[in-house]
């Protein structure tokens, strides 16, 4: 799935939200639940957007008509995406690939996620967001979740792009040594 369609798709889900998930009358951030990784999420068309472009979340709650939160559990892998615009253009092109950690790992805190999280992937500027984006997809269309490789490989796509250097592809041989080495992990 293309950057601009997974958008239009990512628009759709914020507005199908409405339906789906549960109302928030408080603020935005509450005290996490069971240890959840919270990422404020908002659209406001041709303003700011801050959405997910892979990753699992466990509860989705609406704080209003254009913002909601949703948390993933500990260990899981998500892209967040930030984009901002003024009258004179785009102003911030930004996109994180997390991990969701435990309480007493050490973590980073980054802006719209509570309490913070372990940077796999840190890419601004949008021709380099595009740049990831394209790679989320060569890896969906390999048949893999984004959100499922093994995260060593998000910090060799940072630290390619980083280098102006192109990444290696993921691989079905890549993936299963991650799967029999996250087995043998307690």
């Amino acid at each position: 799935m293309t950057a601009s369609l997974h958008l239009n798709a990512q628009k759709a889900d914020m507005a199908s939200a409405d339906a789906t998930a549960k109302p928030c009358a408080s603020a935005p951030f509450e005290q996490p639940l069971l240890n959840l990784t919270e990422v404020e999420l908002i659209f406001q068309e041709g303003q700011i957007e801050r959405w997910i472009r892979f990753g699992h979340p466990v509860d989705d709650r609406i704080v209003d008509g254009w913002r909601r939160v949703v948390s993933f559990a500990p260990d899981s892998i998500f892209a967040f995406v930030r984009w901002q615009a003024n009258d004179y253009g785009t102003v911030l092109s930004r996109i994180d690939i997390l991990r969701a950690l435990e309480p007493h790992e050490a973590m980073t805190s980054i802006g719209f996620l509570r309490p913070g999280g372990e940077i796999l992937l840190r890419m601004a500027s949008w021709p380099k967001v595009q740049l990831v984006l394209n790679q989320i997809d060569a890896i969906e269309r390999a048949g893999f979740d984004p959100a499922d490789i093994c995260p060593d490989h998000w910090r060799h796509i940072h630290n390619r792009f980083s280098a102006n250097q192109e990444p290696r592809g993921y691989t079905r041989e890549r993936h299963a040594v991650w799967r029999a080495r996250r087995a043998l992990s307690p």
